[in-house]
């Protein structure tokens, strides 16, 4: 039994769904080892507020992983499994020294970027095949990490202009 069956999806339109999981799917585990890394290691002005950031952040990446990956499943796909594949085919690359709360910052930034950017064409692709849950779950997604981006740029600013009264 094939639980397309059921749902009413074209198993031809979701192939480039579960094509697209599963690249997000090897970029949010390296994503998330990353996380790992940024919350043992950084060190500097704003640790104790962000070492809770990146814990959170890890953890909201993991339950996203399991996600991703019942959802190739119930779309008729296996989700890879093997984290030596996952470093073959991610684009985001495992960090190595990463100490400086400014560059984990803006990592983290260009992480967002690219995974908002593989969410989106997820969405694209979904659309097409009538398959409304898979853009749902993305749509949720980009829309709390964007919230996230607008509070990390916040955090990062170096200057701001004023409005609370204290100098610049």
């Amino acid at each position: 039994m094939n639980t397309l069956e059921f749902t009413g999806l074209d198993e031809k339109k979701v192939k480039n769904i579960i094509s697209g999981l599963a690249q997000l799917l090897a970029d949010y585990q390296i994503y998330y080892t990353n996380l790992r890394n940024l919350h043992w290691n950084v060190k500097g002005h704003g640790f104790f507020i962000m070492h809770e950031k990146y814990e959170e952040m890890y953890n909201i990446a993991a339950t996203q992983i399991d996600d991703i990956a019942e959802r190739i499943l119930q779309l008729g796909g296996k989700p890879e499994s093997r984290f030596s594949e996952y470093l073959k085919v991610s684009a985001i690359k495992e960090i190595e020294g990463v100490d400086c709360g400014k560059q984990a910052i803006e990592l983290i930034l260009s992480y967002y970027k690219l995974l908002i950017a593989q969410e989106r064409a997820i969405i694209e692709a979904a659309s097409e095949a009538g398959d409304d849950v898979t853009a749902d779950l993305m749509t949720g997604w980009i829309a709390a990490q964007e919230k996230s981006i607008w509070m990390l740029v916040a955090f990062s600013q170096e200057k701001h202009h004023g409005e609370c009264g204290c100098e610049k």
